[in-house]
């Protein structure tokens, strides 16, 4: 295992959310986590702000550990998983919030292990004309992507600037395509000039296919949760 995804050293916090589990190091973080939201303070929310019924003795007020918004009890009663936050357990969520993090947990469970697992591409750098096939699979720590074949690129998942997945069949209704390649734009660390490596799926045998596919899909779903971290 190479230092750049040898597991990092990790620290149980207490915070007025919940544990967590996070990196000792923040540079060692995940790139698809999350901070975690500031409160909204009591003294601003007398009502709930789903529902507008007002606080008092009987309805308490919950903070939603994801928006950091305020709620009643029957509008924030959800404790769902929050791994992009580094919590331990379930985490007290509004519906808004819960069912965002439900549907992420699709990616947790399923599509970051297909990612790591990889699959093989033909892999053409920039404007080059050489093509290679090398074996694509991102990092046990999520940080890098690498590219194996004779060649070797690793690349840091946060200065991924764009994915464009590449696909064929379009219909006008949207339907029976499926995707065939990929288009990746990077930031070469230290400098401002950007790269592009273009990934494409190669025809030999449908199993080849059918799980470049997958991991393409999944790719595609990890920059979507990769630019949503940087918009926060």
């Amino acid at each position: 295992m190479s230092g750049r995804e040898a597991p990092e050293g990790k620290k149980l916090i207490r915070s007025p959310s919940g544990l967590r589990m996070v990196p000792e190091s923040r540079a060692a973080q995940s790139p698809f986590g999350l901070e975690e939201p500031p409160w909204v303070p009591d003294k601003e929310c007398p009502r709930c702000m789903q529902c507008n019924t007002k606080f008092d003795f009987i309805t308490r007020k919950h903070h939603c550990r994801r928006c950091g918004k305020c709620f009643c009890d029957k509008c924030c009663s959800k404790k769902v998983p929050l791994p992009r936050m580094y919590f331990v357990d379930p985490v007290r969520q509004c519906a808004e919030c819960a069912l965002i993090s439900q549907k992420e947990m699709e990616f947790y469970d399923r599509q970051l292990k297909v990612l790591m697992n990889g699959a093989t591409f033909f892999v053409t750098p920039g404007t080059s004309e050489k093509t290679e096939m090398m074996v694509c699979r991102l990092s046990n720590n999520q940080r890098y992507l690498f590219l194996d074949g004779e060649s070797h690129y690793e690349i840091e998942i946060s200065h991924i600037s764009t994915v464009q997945i590449l696909t064929e069949g379009f219909t006008p209704g949207g339907g029976n395509t499926r995707a065939t390649g990929m288009l990746l734009q990077y930031k070469v660390p230290g400098s401002d000039e950007f790269k592009q490596i273009k990934f494409t799926a190669g025809e030999d045998f449908s199993s080849n296919k059918k799980l470049s596919a997958t991991w393409l899909a999944a790719m595609h779903k990890a920059a979507k949760l990769l630019y949503e971290s940087r918009d926060q």
